[in-house]
């Protein structure tokens, strides 16, 4: 099968080309799936996405008609792909549902020790020979509340790490695995009361309508004064505008992020020799307290292996008319 692969970047076009080797021969593109780009899969029997590209209900229409009859998404989330749109044009899709929960989940961890021992600073310092220690006090996680919101693979796996820390924990999840819990000793509670009662709050929920602007400034005004903040799940999840004015007042003493909300032309790309045209995420670049990760947290080799993997097996499931497990239907 011939595939079109949209958005393809250098870390993973080794993974790629070595689990299709020589069952599939593999487009790599550059660009992202749009209206203006849909041509450069004419030939191709399927097209291979990520999480930026454009899969809306024109662009669909516009693949059917070139016989696009597969999309397969080098990603667990699915909501930049119009589902119904496809079922009508005759076209299966299928996603990466997981790959490393341990990745994401070692990566939130990560943006918490650098936030609280504040390790960019330090590290800064010691390259201009400044070994002063003052501004550069931490906290003890041992004993501090930390709050998940959605407790799946990854947030359980943040959770064990915690647990490991001495850290409380609560959890809010609308499905609660409650054996799970008692094992680890997860409190369940209320989105309110795990606002309200934690010191730090990780947010692991899928962007849902219930979800959308879960962190805004009526929620974030429950929250303990100087609480700290991480979102390694979906961008839209925070209100950002809402977040930078608690920043501004210290009311979110720490701020740590893997996703944004209009990353999208953002994140994945250089733009090192441009002027940023993002007012809101520049202002947040102003804060010390801040740290922002470019959507990297799943970026580890076991991770990639596995989003190459199991990309390749859901288009051999297609190829082969057999039942595909991680098909996603509307």
């Amino acid at each position: 099968m011939r595939i079109a692969v949209y958005s393809t970047h250098g870390f993973e076009r080794e993974y790629l080309l070595k689990a299709a080797k020589e069952h599939h021969d593999l487009l790599l593109l550059e660009p992202q799936l749009s209206a203006e780009t849909c041509s450069m899969a004419l030939g191709c029997q399927a097209v291979c996405i990520f999480v930026n590209d454009d899969a809306s209900a024109a662009v669909i229409k516009q693949l059917a008609m070139m016989g696009i009859k597969f999309i397969v998404l080098r990603s667990a989330g699915f909501n930049n792909v119009d589902l119904e749109a496809a079922a009508k044009n005759g076209i299966r899709v299928a996603r990466v549902p997981e790959y490393s929960p341990f990745a994401v989940a070692e990566h939130t961890v990560a943006l918490m020790l650098t936030l609280n021992r504040k390790l960019i600073k330090a590290h800064n310092r010691i390259r201009d020979l400044n070994f002063s220690l003052d501004g550069l006090t931490g906290f003890d996680m041992h004993d501090k509340t930390a709050g998940i919101i959605g407790l799946g693979k990854i947030g359980k796996r943040v959770a064990e790490i915690l647990k490991g820390f001495g850290c409380r924990l609560m959890a809010y999840d609308p499905y609660p695995d409650k054996v799970w819990g008692e094992k680890h000793g997860i409190t369940y509670s209320t989105v309110k009361d795990v606002f309200q009662q934690c010191d730090i709050i990780s947010l692991h929920a899928p962007l849902t309508p219930e979800t959308h602007y879960l962190v805004n400034k009526d929620s974030i005004q429950s929250m303990k004064r100087g609480v700290m903040l991480i979102n390694t799940g979906r961008g839209a999840l925070i209100n950002t505008r809402d977040v930078i004015d608690a920043l501004k007042s210290g009311h979110i003493g720490y701020l740590g992020l893997d996703v944004y909300e209009e990353e999208k032309g953002l994140f994945f790309e250089d733009h090192s020799e441009h002027i940023l045209q993002d007012d809101v995420i520049a202002r947040l670049l102003t804060f010390s307290n801040v740290l922002i990760t470019s959507h990297q947290a799943f970026l580890t080799d076991t991770a990639l292996h596995n989003i190459a993997q199991t990309t390749i097996n859901n288009l051999d499931s297609f190829q082969r008319g057999d039942l595909c497990v991680n098909e996603v239907k509307a």
